[in-house]
């Protein structure tokens, strides 16, 4: 595989990582600024490289997107894992990641990636399955969520409203700032977060 082409796998790579979900080619073509074809050929050959019975991941495909999953030979490894970590404690990440949304709500997972610098995917899968918040498509994205605390989780803490949390008022003049946009040294609009 000449370099060119690896270094355009493993970008293809990197990005199905840190999304977690399915992309479409054509989202996966504008971001890489490639033509979809490329796309194409570079998703076939990670695929393919996927094929080893040493790797623990593949790729799903279909005519318009492709998403990175594991095997599902490791399907019950995952599982007794994720059963494992319901009976346990939440950890700092995840109490930290239920803090931002709590206060933040809504919010996308790449807006909770940029808060804590780090991929937050598989904290807010446990958040979900633990039924602590709640995701729904976001409306000004059609292939993307949104992630707000459940009714489970107010109801638990004892609250009728997200308002009535502590400090609340605050955290949200704190998060409209830093949501409104911001000019910059050219006079040009831009999001701060």
């Amino acid at each position: 595989m000449p370099v060119n082409k690896e270094k355009i796998v493993a970008k293809l790579e990197a990005l199905l990582f840190i999304y977690g979900e399915a992309l479409f080619f054509k989202k996966i073509s504008q971001t890489l600024d490639m033509e979809e074809q490329e796309v194409k050929e570079a998703v076939m050959s990670l695929a393919e490289s996927y094929k080893d019975g040493s790797r623990g991941l593949q790729l799903v495909v279909d005519d318009e997107k492709v998403q990175l999953t594991t095997k599902p030979e490791f399907g019950k490894l995952l599982e007794d894992m994720v059963k494992g970590e319901l009976h346990e404690e939440l950890t700092s990440a995840s109490l930290e990641t239920l803090s931002i949304i709590i206060y933040s709500a809504p919010i996308s997972r790449a807006e909770v990636d940029y808060i804590r610098g780090v991929n937050s995917t598989f904290i807010l899968r446990n958040l979900l399955i633990r039924g602590l918040i709640e995701r729904e498509l976001d409306p000004k994205r059609a292939n993307a969520f949104i992630y707000k605390p459940s009714f489970e989780f107010l109801r638990h803490l004892g609250i009728s409203k997200k308002e009535d949390l502590p400090e609340f008022e605050q955290f949200q003049q704190l998060i409209k700032s830093l949501r409104q946009p911001e000019s910059n040294s050219d006079g040009q609009q831009q999001q701060a977060v």
